[in-house]
């Protein structure tokens, strides 16, 4: 058995960036104070919420090197890691390592993919240099590439492959996996709107976007299923499923920022090739976010 990384709720937090383009730290802890205060179990830094694949390499690190110090030891720390290139996977991950992270988050290789035997080798070797725990990240709607539930076998037995973030929404892939792997994979939700059906079928909990915005909530989600409050954890699932599917209305995370700065919160700019929101979502997800009592109504 393997313990996993955390049991909860990660928040996966966005980076802000000042209207001239670099990186706003003080903006991002400030944001990572305000989750930690409301109960977040773990924090995720340079993921796809994050916008990593448009960060330098420098602004990288740097951003894995705040967030470990700024957590320093609060909650755990998870370094997105992942790259289409093994050397730069590399770089990130030993980088990540003496940074003080707590674990890795390693999304399939993108657009130059691979396969599945290809796959098996670019994350052993991975797991080889690094004595950090390794989650996986399968999110083919992003990279053109899923696991099947073989591969993860194979690279569950590897003792630094703790588990999976699994946002393919393929219910059938995540039970087969289950049942291939048992507990030598953890699992977790990487799509809010399917947290709890997740969390029933085995998951550790769920790495979230609507977190950045609506924290505590999505902490009491995952708490509330591993208390036994099966009834509150489904109130609090279906109660937001509006506000998760505004904030899912564009790519991600173009709408959590475009929300948390319509609230006041420090979102900062987007980063190119991410544009703000289109008129008709971005009024809707106003109209959501007042619904939600996160703006007030219009006179």
């Amino acid at each position: 058995m393997k313990t996993p990384v955390f049991t909860g709720t990660c928040t996966a937090l966005i980076t802000p960036f000042q209207p001239g383009g670099a990186v706003d730290y003080a903006a991002f802890g400030r944001q990572i104070d305000r989750q930690l205060e409301s109960g977040v179990d773990a924090l995720c830094v340079c993921g796809t919420t994050g916008e990593s694949a448009a960060l330098t390499r420098e602004e990288h690190v740097r951003l894995v090197d705040f967030c470990a110090a700024h957590v320093a030891g609060r909650c755990k720390v998870v370094a997105g890691s992942g790259s289409n290139d093994t050397a730069q996977a590399l770089y990130l991950c030993q980088h990540a390592q003496e940074s003080g992270a707590d674990a890795l988050l390693l999304v399939t290789p993108y657009y130059n993919k691979t396969t599945q035997t290809g796959l098996i080798h670019h994350y052993e070797y991975l797991a080889d240099q690094t004595d950090l725990p390794i989650l996986l990240y399968n999110v083919p709607s992003r990279t053109g590439l899923s696991f099947t539930a073989e591969t993860y076998r194979i690279l569950s037995q590897h003792p630094r492959i703790n588990g999976t973030k699994e946002a393919s929404g393929n219910f059938s892939l995540l039970a087969e996996t289950m049942a291939y792997c048992g507990d030598e994979l953890n699992v977790w939700s990487g799509n809010d709107d399917q947290a709890l059906s997740m969390l029933a079928l085995g998951a550790k909990g769920l790495i979230s976007v609507v977190s950045n915005l609506v924290p505590e909530p999505m902490a009491e989600l995952t708490h509330s299923f591993f208390r036994g409050d099966l009834e509150g954890a489904r109130e609090i699932q279906l109660s937001y499923l509006p506000l998760m599917q505004a904030l899912f209305s564009q790519v991600n995370p173009i709408p959590v920022k475009a929300a948390m700065a319509a609230v006041g919160l420090d979102s900062g700019v987007l980063r190119q090739p991410l544009w703000k929101m289109d008129p008709a979502p971005r009024r809707a997800l106003r109209e959501t976010l007042r619904a939600f009592g996160l703006l007030p109504a219009e006179g």
